[in-house]
């Protein structure tokens, strides 16, 4: 059983309850959900869910077509070709040197979005392999707090 990970999108009516029953039918099969992401669609009453999971081809398969058949879903895309990104903020004492977090920042497609008396901000928006990198260097600043959001993706 070789599993990969996978990221799938899925249109959906934007009303209440429809997130738990998406998130229930993973949690009834026993799939882990890595990342969640929900937002509104523009111009529309539908929401797109973004879920990155992992499984054998097998288990992907199964979780779209029960997917496919959710109401109110529209429509369940299984991710090949993709673009896909992640955003995190970490806050940073001060105490460390602005300008060594910033090109850190920088050098993963971020910058620092807030400055207060004792602690600085850095946001970055990268892949998902990347913001682990991040994270991982950005240790060395000694990080009070870490907010990861979840994968967003659109086919190519």
């Amino acid at each position: 059983m070789n599993e990969v990970r996978r990221v799938i999108s899925i249109v959906v009516e934007n009303e209440s309850s429809v997130l738990s029953r998406v998130a229930g039918l993973f949690a009834g099969r026993g799939y882990n959900i890595e990342t969640l992401t929900v937002a509104p669609i523009p111009n529309s009453k539908r929401s797109r869910i973004t879920i990155a999971t992992k499984g054998d081809e097998r288990t992907i398969a199964q979780i779209t077509k029960q997917l496919n058949k959710l109401i109110p879903v529209y429509e369940v895309v299984e991710h090949n070709e993709m673009v896909e990104k992640e955003m995190v903020l970490v806050k940073f004492p001060l105490s460390e040197p602005l300008a060594d977090i910033e090109v850190l920042c920088e050098a993963y497609n971020g910058t620092i979005v807030n400055v207060g008396v004792d602690m600085c901000i850095g946001m970055v928006a990268d892949e998902p392999c990347r913001i682990k990198h991040f994270i991982e260097a950005s240790a060395r600043f000694n990080p009070i707090e870490i907010v990861r959001g979840g994968v967003v993706a659109i086919e190519r």
